[in-house]
């Protein structure tokens, strides 16, 4: 006897194919081709940490909204990154099993999930009150535990120092950002990775900052645009 439509496993059924489908259409299309990170988003379930008035944009190929009106959530940067976004920048981190990682912009969780399947411990912060109690929420839901949501502002080094006084191994910006602050870069382990995405429209690239002793190499490896993240610095404009 067939399922009627409205039952929750048809709905499993159907988020099942939709998500196989993001991978197989957006995602490794992307040059995503890490079997381990395909795997991850096979199983950290994005819907899970969309909201629900949003449940039908979850395996889309865009940015969601997380509170506020589209507009809104675009200037204030409340937006959860594109998929084929989240997914590359997990890729290019090569994280390890062993490593600490910071985050930049919890948003709904879902990015946070994604790096605490790879890595020892996630440190995620979210200047917005609401945006950190739903990424809380969201990852006690999907039985993250190593994952840690602060309510602190990730511009801030004084915030940032005060609630995340070690280095880490790697260092995640779930936003965009005009430059990244040497203060972060500070907070780097040696042999620490940063990613970021970096500029000003129309151009912006992800950013990724490798740290050896002193020195610091710089790679662009491809080009986005993504939501702002809140309180970052700005290049000033003068006006003649």
């Amino acid at each position: 006897m067939p399922l009627p439509l409205n039952s929750s496993a048809h709905l499993h059924d159907t988020n099942a194919q939709a998500r196989y489908h993001m991978i197989e259409q957006q995602i490794r299309p992307w040059n995503v081709l890490d079997e381990q990170v395909l795997e991850l988003l096979d199983q950290v379930r994005r819907e899970d940490f969309v909201p629900p008035e949003h449940a039908s944009l979850a395996f889309m190929d865009l940015e969601i909204p997380l509170q506020g009106t589209p507009d809104e959530a675009v200037d204030k940067g409340w937006c959860m990154l594109a998929p084929r976004v989240e997914a590359r920048m997990l890729q290019d981190l090569q994280l390890k099993s062993t490593d600490r990682v910071l985050e930049i912009g919890a948003g709904s969780g879902h990015m946070a999930a994604l790096l605490a399947a790879m890595a020892k411990e996630v440190v995620s912060l979210e200047i917005e009150p609401e945006l950190a109690e739903m990424a809380r929420e969201n990852l006690l839901g999907a039985g993250v535990e190593n994952v840690r949501v602060i309510q602190a502002d990730g511009a801030d080094s004084a915030s940032v120092q005060d609630v995340a006084p070690e280095q880490f191994d790697a260092i995640v910006l779930s936003g965009s950002v005009a430059q990244v602050p040497q203060f972060l870069i500070d907070k780097l382990a040696d042999g620490g990775r940063l990613g970021a995405i970096v500029g000003q429209l129309p151009v912006m690239c992800f950013t990724l900052l490798t740290k050896n002793g002193q020195q610091v190499q710089t790679l662009q490896p491809w080009d986005l645009v993504a939501a702002r993240l809140a309180n970052f610095d700005e290049p000033s404009r003068f006006n003649f």
